[in-house]
């Protein structure tokens, strides 16, 4: 259970930080905000399953980061394609 928690909340990390930077570069200010949630909440259950991780989990950490990067620029791409930034 807590190598699928790491797997998921590295994938959410990762996921905004990655959807987050493309929201700055776009200028997308209320999409930057809504990101930032995630980023906290992924960084909290981080913060509590981490230290402890045996190396399953740590394999499973591991994993979530490419996952999340990549689907996030596909989805960045895909979700945000009409959004115009604000001037």
């Amino acid at each position: 259970m807590t190598a699928l928690a790491l797997l998921f909340s590295t994938f959410v990390l990762v996921f905004a930080l990655g959807f987050q930077s493309q929201n700055v570069n776009g200028g997308h200010y209320k999409s930057a905000a809504i990101t930032s949630l995630a980023i906290g909440a992924g960084q909290m259950i981080l913060y509590k399953l981490a230290p402890t991780a045996n190396w399953i989990e740590i394999a499973a950490y591991l994993c979530g980061g490419p996952l999340g990067i990549v689907v996030s620029m596909w989805a960045h791409r895909k979700f945000m394609k009409g959004h115009h930034h604000a001037r």
